[in-house]
């Protein structure tokens, strides 16, 4: 019993960190395939990375790393804007290209500081475990907002005026918390689990993409604490075994 208790008071911050994330992400993973653009989350979430990165030494605290990494990643959601619009036949070509600018400038910026290359692996696979709640609260403002206006607009996303400049602004709250790999893998990975029901106009497609994250969320937070292994990489690997499960049980049930 103690130990289930401990287990519970150590996964607590975390859970709510993943669900705050997995809240926003859900439906924002629905436009990114629609919009047929998946390399946007990498592209702008390494460059919000890469803001975090630039703002060492400039100032302490989760608030001096936010709006660096919100400054980057809404000028690189704005980069993506254009570039899609202008070149729409190479967007996906283009924006895997501002990705790899981003990566590449961020490790040219760590390369001179000792601790560069702890900070760059903390950026990119994260360490959802040890989040503390009083790290939380730019993201649960964000996520509250973003739900607010979801709610009462629920085809605001569909604008690209709405859509690219919220998509930045969650990334980069999200980025500093849970890492790159993460923050790619709850957009992506439930909006797959479920491609095939909301192609065949399911009405619940949306409620099994949040199941989908919720079990693959706990699921690696519980193995990486009792394996005692990295948590950022634990949840990716269970969100995508997740939704690969799903996805083919959504195609046996089709299918019958």
């Amino acid at each position: 019993m103690d130990g289930v208790v401990e287990l519970g008071s150590v996964l607590a911050a975390p859970s709510l960190a993943g669900l705050l994330v997995l809240a926003s992400h859900v439906p924002l993973g629905e436009q990114v395939l629609r919009r047929g653009i998946v390399f946007i989350d990498l592209a702008i979430a390494q460059i919000a990375a890469l803001g975090v990165l630039l703002t060492a030494g400039w100032g302490n605290g989760p608030f001096s790393a936010w709006w660096m990494s919100t400054a980057a990643a809404l000028a690189g959601a704005g980069l993506v804007a254009w570039l899609a619009r202008a070149w729409p036949e190479q967007r996906e070509a283009l924006i895997g290209l501002v990705y790899v600018g981003g990566a590449a400038a961020a490790v040219l910026w760590v390369s001179s500081d000792p601790h560069g290359a702890q900070k760059l692996r903390a950026l990119l696979a994260g360490d959802i475990l040890w989040v503390g709640a009083d790290s939380l609260w730019l993201l649960a403002v964000g996520t509250a907002l973003f739900t607010a206006l979801a709610f009462r607009h629920p085809t605001a996303l569909n604008r690209d005026i709405v859509f690219y400049p919220a998509f930045a602004i969650l990334v980069s709250l999200s980025v500093p918390v849970l890492g790159l790999y993460l923050v790619f893998t709850a957009l992506i990975a439930p909006a797959l689990g479920v491609h095939r029901l909301r192609q065949a106009g399911h009405p619940r497609a949306r409620g099994a993409a949040y199941l989908i994250g919720v079990i693959g969320l706990l699921m690696g937070l519980t193995g990486s604490y009792l394996l005692d292994t990295p948590s950022g990489p634990a949840i990716v690997l269970a969100l995508i075994a997740t939704a690969a499960v799903s996805s083919a049980l959504a195609a046996v049930r089709l299918r019958g």
